[in-house]
């Protein structure tokens, strides 16, 4: 049954409220701890139970860290990390062209610098050499280093590595490993296929960041001091946590709740000098890192430069930061555009195609590699279904993919390269890339899309709105978003509570800019709250609120505070309507 009865709303979506257990489980936690109800229900969707409450709002790396020598081969590569220092020998950071992999080179290379050794970058260019490691980069690195650290990448890269004659290599991956590993001195991967999952969820630099721990303990084992702060790079951990759409769950909850801490502090200059030119006009969280900072870092990675981003990330030049900066925000804006045409055209053809398919994709000639990612992640928010998008060159076509909450993309991506429909193929869970031969695009669709349906893709309607319950405007305070938020940080694997506003008046609404609304609601008794309706216009819900004749409505959206001045106030985000 719909929830406050809405099967179709302005947007054309059906709400899904909490299930009768989550409820259930809400009530006992509102019983036993005293939180708001709102609150409770955030815990009891995550399965959060009243004797761990506490602990859950206020996490600790004390508590959620794990120990690095859970993952195979990380005293190996630790080991040999600090005998490279010991003996000053030449060492190269070969890294992925995204936040993740620049985050990771850049955890590296500042450490690095802190113990007095500088390293060499190398990131391929994503068009010419194609992510992860190749053949010719590493032969050549081999032939001037004596250890390649490869991250954010090349758990399937086994004739790359074999091809560094002469130097160690090791790996910090997060990818899906396949049966056999690549023959090198260490590959530390939480999702290796001889692991037990249980830190899975991290991306590239949360395993890094396990290094750099396990380097720390050798270090003191050894009577040394320790090596540089780690805590102060958590800043770097937190982004790429973020912009890599990693599960916030476990550990990945306290690394960024503690990164965003870190990063408030603006010490780190390319993350200032970001900020700035993103026009941050307050304190960081998730949405700054993820829709703000994530992609001007990874513009470099998708039209520009690819090493822009690590270099941005660990420079400790000001000077430097704000020029990188300045380049990365001119490049975003024409990653936009570039984006803007791909996505119209892809859009299109998914929709010809059909959007209530277990797999909503698309491919043409001359689809820019850098922006299919993104526009991937379009496909997949407008039909709530794991989407590909795919751009020829030629005879070959290179593609990415994004997945919803369920569904294992990078592991049935990895199954059609086995099976020879893909050149190559592999990811995570929730994003994977591909390339693939023209004549061999309608069977490998077709097999992925099985796949992928095998798993339950495409069973959930196209425009449910999943919702946390029913608020009251008068219970709406800065205070109750205080508290959510210490339920947080919201993100992948822990979306942000949404509720349901019943039979609200609208008493004012107003068009700001080309397409949003900005409205004041009320109950129609005392309480009162304002709203913002990004892209209102852009469908049916801004006309119907703007011209309303009157008319009530359920609205729906998420809380948020709005500082004006020195001045917090509570406002909606709306997110969609009904008519009452």
């Amino acid at each position: 049954m719909a929830f406050l009865g809405v099967e179709r709303s302005l947007s054309g979506r059906r709400w899904i409220g909490p299930s009768g257990e989550v409820d259930r489980a809400a009530g006992m936690l509102a019983q036993r701890t005293a939180l708001p109800d709102p609150v409770c229900r955030v815990l009891a969707r995550r399965g959060v139970p009243p004797e761990e409450a506490a602990a859950f709002l206020a996490p600790t790396l004390k508590e959620l860290l794990p120990d690095p020598r859970d993952l195979k081969d990380m005293e190996d590569a630790a080991a040999r990390v600090l005998r490279a220092v010991e003996a000053r020998e030449r060492i190269a950071v070969f890294a992925d062209y995204d936040v993740d992999g620049g985050s990771s080179a850049a955890l590296l290379l500042i450490w690095l610098r802190a113990a007095g050794r500088a390293a060499t970058l190398y990131v391929p260019d994503r068009i010419d050499e194609g992510y992860g490691p190749n053949e010719p980069a590493m032969a050549a690195l081999a032939r001037d280093h004596d250890l390649i650290i490869c991250v954010d990448c090349g758990t399937l890269s086994h004739a790359p590595i074999a091809a560094a004659q002469g130097a160690d290599v090791i790996v910090l991956d997060h990818h899906l490993g396949g049966e056999t590993l690549p023959d090198c001195l260490a590959v530390v991967n939480p999702n290796r296929q001889d692991e037990n999952g249980d830190l899975g969820h991290l991306c590239a630099a949360g395993v890094v960041f396990l290094l750099l721990v396990e380097m720390r303990r050798q270090i003191r084992a050894a009577g040394g001091a320790g090596g540089p702060d780690l805590m102060s790079l958590l800043d770097l951990v937190a982004l790429a946590t973020v912009a890599d759409v990693a599960p916030l769950v476990g550990v990945n909850r306290a690394l960024v709740r503690q990164g965003l801490k870190v990063m408030a502090r603006r010490q780190r200059p390319g993350l200032v000098a970001l900020s700035d030119v993103a026009r941050m006009d307050a304190p960081p969280n998730t949405y700054h890192l993820g829709f703000l900072l994530g992609p001007r870092v990874n513009a470099g990675g998708r039209i520009g430069k690819a090493d822009l981003g690590a270099r941005l990330l660990a420079t400790d030049s000001l000077v430097e930061a704000e020029a990188i900066a300045s380049q990365l925000d001119a490049l975003n804006t024409e990653r936009r555009e570039v984006e803007a045409a791909v996505r119209a055209a892809a859009l299109e053809q998914a929709e010809a195609r059909g959007l209530d398919a277990p797999l909503v994709w698309a491919a043409a000639d001359g689809w820019h590699p850098g922006v299919v990612g993104i526009v991937a992640s379009r496909l997949k928010e407008a039909a709530n279904r794991p989407a590909i998008v795919i751009g020829f060159d030629g005879a070959e076509g290179k593609g990415s993919g994004r997945s919803v909450a369920g569904v294992d993309l990078g592991a049935a991506i990895q199954k059609l390269a086995a099976e020879g429909l893909l050149i190559k193929g592999g990811g995570h869970r929730m994003a994977a890339g591909l390339t693939v031969d023209r004549d061999r695009l309608e069977p490998a669709m077709e097999r992925l899309s099985d796949l992928l349906a095998k798993q339950g893709a495409g069973q959930g309607g196209p425009a449910d709105l999943a919702l946390d319950g029913v608020l009251m405007p008068g219970a709406a305070t800065v205070e109750l978003i205080e508290q959510l938020d210490q339920a947080g940080p919201y993100g992948a694997g822990a979306p942000a509570p949404r509720f349901a506003l019943p039979d609200m008046q609208v008493r004012y609404a107003k068009r700001v800019g080309e397409s949003h609304l900005k409205l004041s609601l009320s109950d129609g008794m005392s309480g009162s709250l304002d709203a913002i309706a990004f892209g209102a216009f852009e469908g049916d819900m801004g006309p119907r609120l703007a011209d309303h004749g009157g008319a009530r409505f359920h609205l729906a959206g998420r809380l948020e505070v709005n500082s004006w001045r020195g001045r917090q106030s509570v406002q909606l985000r709306l997110e969609d309507a009904a008519e009452a």
